[in-house]
């Protein structure tokens, strides 16, 4: 298979970077060792800053997080037993949105498959060769098949 982009790795970031790329015309393969099962299955934090959200958006996948998020414009901290309150959008104009990692990796991976973009899950023995020459290339075993 030919392509101009292998990402390695299905996490938010290699899916968010597979959409971004697509978004832009550029073909991208995403190699993953676990299968999108074991993907989802990953819980992690959910605090997601406003550059993250835009990119989200850019990508195409953002809809369900702006219906199902909910927008923070600060916090607060308590020191010696007082509370202070930290204003997100006095101090930068901007907000945070708490939304799941999981769901946002799931919303990448549902509009990675909506248009068709590769994802190979499951991918073993992935390797890079000739990085550095003219025509670099990668390798990996899907199915029980050796892929070039």
């Amino acid at each position: 298979m030919r392509t101009q982009v292998v990402i390695i790795g299905a996490g938010p970031a290699g899916l968010l970077l597979g959409q971004l790329l697509h978004k832009h015309g550029i073909d991208n393969i995403i190699l993953e060792r676990q299968t999108g099962e074991y993907v989802l299955s990953r819980i992690r934090a959910g605090v997601i800053e406003q550059v993250a959200v835009d990119l989200i958006d850019e990508a195409g996948v953002g809809a369900r997080m702006h219906r199902e998020g909910l927008v923070h414009d600060g916090t607060q901290i308590c020191v010696d037993g007082v509370r202070h309150r930290i204003d997100f959008k006095a101090l930068t104009g901007k907000t945070v949105m708490v939304y799941g990692q999981t769901e946002i990796t799931k919303d990448l991976m549902d509009g990675r498959a909506a248009v068709g973009a590769p994802t190979i899950y499951a991918a073993q023995d992935v390797a890079l060769h000739d990085i550095f020459e003219d025509r670099p290339r990668v390798t990996y075993r899907a199915d029980g098949k050796f892929m070039r």
